[in-house]
């Protein structure tokens, strides 16, 4: 058994690795078997991030505290994956089990499951319909009617896209299942800490702050994706895409989230975003698109299949440049 140089085992296999990771979890997800026997390595991160928050985000200093518990979650990170990616590569076929492993860290089928779910609780009624948007979003549901609920399920797909599917994909190219799973450490911190509150403003800085910086490229590149698949598809506009993407992503709050936002607002005709509910707050949020601001569960519908453009569009690039890679 011989052990590659770390250099060249992040990249030597990055585009097999990724592209069995993405069959993999698109036609699977992760098994119930193992979710509930050790539960889901994000759950795992998350309790670390908890056991964190609730050790160190009190007194002075809460900046500070709040960068050495992110540098401590990517340092166990490191220590857990970097080791346990050498050895599966010590063996000639030890980048499939690399893949496996990578596979748990992408939610492809996840998401489309949670956002298929809003609407097929909108065929039964606006309740279940608010009950299935309320488990993948953080606004209040109870105020929300039909068009507001399916809102929620496409901003939802639209951000997850990027974040829990090409981000992650992203740093699995980049830097071998390790880089992948700093990248879900970091975006399961900012989800955790991240926010703008006054328990977590200065605490979660630097897990907001480096989140950002790890979704600059995916983000717009999720953008670009969207658009690729609209001009695919057909009764969706990929130039709308394009347009609205030039005009209203930088609007977005998020340095990030306006990008594919934008992107599923323009292809599609509608508009996304704009003021919410958040725990009896009213939030005045940015518009992403110039169209319809009524909209009905059959856009939920519309925008999965744009999604699965998307990602069908992905993973065909990944193995055709396998396959080239292999021949070359």
């Amino acid at each position: 058994m011989t052990i590659e140089p770390l250099h060249l085992l992040l990249a030597a296999t990055a585009l097999p690795v990724a592209a069995i990771a993405l069959l993999v979890e698109r036609l699977f997800g992760y098994p119930n078997g193992p979710q509930s026997w050790i539960g889901h390595p994000v759950e795992w991160i998350g309790a670390l991030i908890g056991a964190l928050d609730h050790s160190l985000n009190k007194g002075e200093n809460r900046k500070l505290r709040g960068l050495m518990a992110l540098i401590l979650v990517l340092a166990i990170t490191l220590v857990l994956t970097v080791p346990l990616t050498l050895y599966l590569r010590g063996f000639e076929s030890g980048w499939i089990g690399e893949a496996l492993l990578a596979s748990t860290l992408l939610s492809q089928k996840s998401l489309e499951d949670h956002v298929r779910a809003v609407g097929d609780g909108l065929d039964k009624s606006l309740k279940a319909g608010r009950e299935a948007v309320s488990r993948i979003v953080g606004r209040d549901p109870r105020a929300l009617n039909e068009s507001g609920v399916t809102k929620g399920a496409l901003e939802s797909l639209a951000e997850n896209m990027s974040d829990g599917v090409l981000a992650p994909l992203f740093w699995l190219l980049i830097a071998g299942l390790p880089g992948m799973a700093l990248y879900k450490a970091i975006n399961t911190a900012d989800s955790m800490i991240g926010y703008r509150s006054d328990q977590y403003r200065e605490f979660g800085w630097a897990a907001a702050r480096t989140d950002d910086l790890m979704n600059l490229v995916p983000a717009r590149i999720t953008g670009w994706l969207i658009a690729l698949a609209a001009t695919l598809s057909s009764g969706v506009s990929g130039g709308g895409a394009l347009r609205a993407m030039a005009r209203d992503a930088r609007k977005h709050l998020s340095p990030n989230a306006g990008w594919p936002e934008a992107a599923l607002a323009g292809a599609l005709g509608i508009r996304l975003g704009g003021p919410r509910s958040y725990q009896g707050r009213m939030a005045e949020l940015a518009w992403m698109g110039d169209g319809r601001e009524k909209l009905t569960k059959e856009d939920i519908g519309n925008g999965l299949k744009l999604y699965n453009t998307g990602l069908n569009t992905v993973t065909a690039l990944v193995i055709l440049a396998c396959i080239r890679a292999w021949m070359a």
